[in-house]
């Protein structure tokens, strides 16, 4: 696993354990995966790589370098670096996630399909599969989709907020991952359900999370580039990354040869709705483990506040030191545990 802390890289890692796979972690810190091997390695380092891969069988990769500069370029070296590396350790396949859009116009979906040709033009055989926005509590889509709804009862928004779209689950896309270990060498396109735009996923978003229906206005002067400056005031995500993400939205990202992939992995994906539905309850359960440990502060929609105070008896004593109330606010309901 290339990749393994990213959103999609820790979730699939946790998958690929409980499926009962021999999970090998790589990444820049070596990552704390309950169940697999962290190891700390430089996807650069072409060596580190080669040493890493010998005795795998399986490599998937899932390396980004949106916040970085000329991260289209330095992709694609890391990409024919490490086609190379898994060539030399004798992998059996690359499985790479991609993304879904033909002719795209902007720097992000040109790179995702340069990378998965630069590592088609190996010894290896690859699996590619192209996606679009993958809705999971926690991925950067889905906290900009968040964000944009659950602040903004109001939005000017551009003329991209109807571009077609076709979402796919994190449940989903982990299933498409883990059956590409066995299917046919080659690029399959994988999406949700539901083919949508991003004014009905805003809409979505509100009636799962109990929300007022949202008011949008188009503004069709208002350009991707625009409007990624607009997002910046409404949302935490690292700007390099949104606005790269932003300059994406004017390409449709709808899968085209749907009957290729249902025969290759017969995966019926969930719609829109229980898409966001699962990622909300999903964070919920996350919350109800980790609420004792978060720090202050919001992260990831959760907005977290511990204070200490006294434990009193019946009597207005005293009871031993004094016990902490963690309190935090959920995306589905708020929380508090005394302890």
């Amino acid at each position: 696993m290339v990749g393994a802390t990213g959103f999609v890289g820790r979730n699939l890692s946790v998958a690929l354990v409980e499926a009962g796979y021999d999970v090998i972690a790589l990444s820049r810190h070596a990552p704390e995966i309950p169940g697999a091997k962290g190891r700390s390695i430089d996807v650069a380092d072409e060596m580190a790589l080669q040493a890493a891969l010998v005795g795998c069988d399986t490599a998937f990769y899932l390396v980004h370098s949106l916040s970085v500069e000329n991260f289209r370029g330095r992709d694609h070296e890391l990409a024919m670096a490490f086609g190379r590396a898994a060539a030399v350790a004798g992998l059996r396949r690359i499985v790479y996630l991609g993304g879904l859009g033909h002719d795209p116009e902007s720097e992000h979906l040109v790179s995702r399909h340069e990378v998965g040709r630069a590592l088609a033009s190996g010894d290896v055989p690859v699996v590619e599969l192209r996606a679009a926005v993958v809705l999971g509590a926690g991925s950067i889509s889905f906290e900009m989709l968040r964000y944009l709804t659950e602040r903004l009862p109001f939005m000017v928004c551009p003329r991209w907020v109807r571009t077609a779209i076709q979402p796919i689950a994190l449940a989903d896309m982990i299933r498409y991952l883990i059956g590409a270990i066995d299917v046919e060498p080659g690029v399959y396109e994988v999406g949700g359900a539901d083919v949508t735009s991003y004014r009905e996923m805003i809409a979505a978003y509100a009636t799962a999370r109990g929300l007022r229906r949202r008011r949008i206005v188009d503004v069709p002067y208002l350009t991707p580039r625009l409007s990624s400056y607009w997002l910046d005031l409404v949302t935490p995500v690292d700007r390099r990354v949104s606005h790269a993400l932003i300059e994406s939205l004017v390409t449709e990202v709808v899968v085209e040869d749907q009957e290729r992939t249902d025969s290759a992995f017969g995966i019926q994906p969930m719609g829109l709705a229980a898409a966001l539905s699962a990622a909300l309850d999903d964070q919920a359960a996350e919350l109800d483990e980790s609420l004792m440990s978060r720090e202050n502060g919001l992260r990831d929609g959760v907005y977290t506040v511990r204070v200490a105070i006294p434990c009193l008896g019946a009597s207005g004593f005293c009871m031993g030191s004094p016990g902490e109330l963690t309190f935090a606010g959920s995306v589905r309901r708020c929380s508090a545990t005394m302890v």
